[in-house]
């Protein structure tokens, strides 16, 4: 077994459980979901604007919600994720709401062995890339997924916000590197941000740092052509604990003197 595995094979583990968690967290809103709600925030849906007719392919798509959001939006979509409760979890979501998808429990490096076909679209979204040991190889993977005159498109959390320790009263101590190091930083998952006050585990949990020029440079060694990369000074969850929440639910920092990109979106696309 490589060490990676390890990695992953505790990672699964901690993610099983966690979409256990979070399928009737208030946060993940599955119940709003069912109500017909969409769970995909105005970024995401005004950059990639109308999908009707395309094919998605949704990398780490946990229990499905934003990937049977776009299915709403009119596109034929197919999940991935490795956990295997949350692919469970996402048929299910699936048959609940009448929306047809297809899923996949895949590791993102194992998944050409396991889908052999190419798509309009390779989406991913927020809290994704922490989890990955290698760019360059997962940028390969989504390029190699793509349609000529496809694109990719990835709204995250921005690197800069790894670097704060989250848990101090103002959030802004500085406690991890922001540089990717190959050896992961390995901590105790106890409870979920989506849920702190529920007690789960403890999980070893392993996670990579990867700065915003090594996200670029993998996409575009890939061969994709980056056609915009946008930062934002809003956030989907209370990332610090300063942050205010906004009438849209989105979070910020209220002062305008202190600005910091909590988010950030790339979109690129495959010319041959």
């Amino acid at each position: 077994m490589k060490e990676t595995d390890r990695f992953f094979e505790a990672n699964q583990k901690l993610w099983d459980e966690l979409s256990k968690l979070h399928i009737d967290s208030k946060t993940y809103k599955t119940k709003e979901f069912l109500e017909g709600k969409t769970t995909l925030h105005s970024i995401e849906l005004e950059e990639l604007g109308s999908v009707k007719g395309k094919t998605l392919l949704h990398l780490q798509c946990s229990f499905g919600l934003d990937t049977l959001s776009w299915a709403r939006e009119g596109a034929s979509v197919t999940g991935v994720d490795f956990s295997g409760e949350a692919i469970r979890l996402a048929r299910m979501l699936s048959d609940q709401a009448g929306l047809k998808a297809t899923f996949i429990q895949s590791n993102i490096y194992d998944l050409p062995k396991a889908l052999d076909r190419k798509f309009d679209i390779v989406f991913t979204s927020y809290g994704v890339l922490c989890w990955l040991p290698d760019l360059p190889q997962w940028a390969q993977i989504v390029a190699r997924f793509l349609k000529r005159g496809g694109f990719f498109y990835i709204a995250e959390f921005h690197p800069m916000m790894w670097v704060f320790d989250w848990d101090t009263p103002d959030g802004f101590r500085i406690a991890r590197t922001y540089f990717h190091n190959p050896v992961p930083i390995e901590s105790q998952a106890e409870a979920s941000y989506a849920e702190p006050n529920k007690r789960i585990g403890p999980f070893v949990e392993y996670e990579w740092a990867h700065g915003l020029g090594a996200v670029v440079t993998a996409i575009a060694d890939a061969g994709l052509r980056i056609r915009f990369l946008h930062e934002f000074p809003r956030s989907t969850f209370q990332q610090l604990p300063c942050l205010k929440e906004a009438e849209d639910g989105s979070w910020y920092i209220d002062d305008p003197e202190i600005q910091l990109p909590l988010t950030y979106s790339l979109l690129a696309t495959k010319e041959r």
